[in-house]
Parts: C-alpha cells; structure tokens; sequence
C-alpha cells in the first residue's frame, strides 16, 4: 500500500513559480512516481514521471519549464514548476504505480493523492 500527500500549490501571476511536495509513504521503494493535472471538463494527463532509475519524462507542453526532483532520505517528490501559463492552471495530482506495470504508461497509475490545486493567472 502506498500513500501520497501533495502539498504547494497555490495561486500565481502567469510567469510565476510553484514548487509542489508529494510525501510518499509504504513500500515505495519498487514504485515509480509521477504528476497528474486535470483541468475542469479535461481528463487528467500526465505532467512528469520518474522511473526506479531516476530517468524522468515530461509533458511536451511543460518541456523546459517543470523539473522534477527527489529527496530518497525523505521519500519525496517534487515538482519545480517556472514559467507558469494560465493554462497551467488545474488540480495536480501526485501518482505511483508498481514499476512491474510500466512507468511510462499514465493509465497504469493507480496510487493518487487527494490533488493540490494550481491557479495562474493572466
């Protein structure tokens, strides 16, 4: 079992920044994380993931602005989020899924935290 609490979202002016936490708890270890939005109307869509390896992937529309990091020592994910777009705008939601699933495939994602919620306006 594995539980994911997000935390940092908030309301900016577009071109601002936002770091979001995702604290992770369980049997971690063979799990792989990622960032989820998910906009009023819109199905989610995968923001960033970051495999067993430490090899990270982004969303072409947040290539060069979103980076991902991680604290091993405090089982902690986190999103750097520069450049911020009103279309950023949309609840974040921290995801894991067993690596044997494939962590590359957003729909096998089947461990979420309860979302965080980021507003940039224009």
């Amino acid at each position: 079992q594995v539980q994911l609490v997000e935390s940092g979202g908030g309301s900016v002016q577009s071109g601002g920044s936002l770091r979001l936490s995702c604290a992770a708890s369980g049997y971690i270890s063979r799990y792989c994380l990622g960032w989820f939005r998910q906009s009023p109307g819109q199905e989610r869509e995968g923001v960033a993931t970051i495999n067993l390896y430490g090899r990270t992937t982004y969303a072409n529309s947040v290539q060069g602005r979103f980076a991902l990091s991680q604290d091993n020592a405090e089982n902690t994910l986190y999103l750097q989020m520069n450049s911020l777009k009103p279309e950023d705008t949309a609840m974040y939601y921290c995801g894991a899924v067993y690596y044997g699933l494939g962590c590359n495939a957003d729909d096998k994602y089947n461990y979420w935290g309860q979302g965080t919620q980021v507003t940039v306006s224009s």
